[in-house]
């Protein structure tokens, strides 16, 4: 699966992932390949995410929105 996080001055990564756990408005909530489509608004805190080769990572926000599609994780970070 992809994730895209952007902020209005680049993109911050874009990449294969594994697994993506976000600080959802209803609290963190992890996504994994093949999850159902969902918008959801992001409050202050991590995004944790697997790349593909195996390393773990972690970037701080201050909120946002987060849309899954088919694969595909898009993060607009404030």
């Amino acid at each position: 699966m992809t994730l895209k996080v952007i902020s209005a001055e680049k993109v911050m990564f874009d990449g294969d992932v594994t697994l993506v756990t976000l600080p959802g408005e209803k609290g963190l909530f992890t996504v994994l390949e093949n999850h159902a489509s969902l918008v959801s608004v992001l409050l202050p805190g991590e995004i944790v995410y697997d790349e593909k080769d195996g390393g773990r990572k972690t970037m701080a926000i201050e909120g946002g929105i987060a849309d899954v599609d088919n694969n595909v994780v898009s993060v607009c970070i404030y």
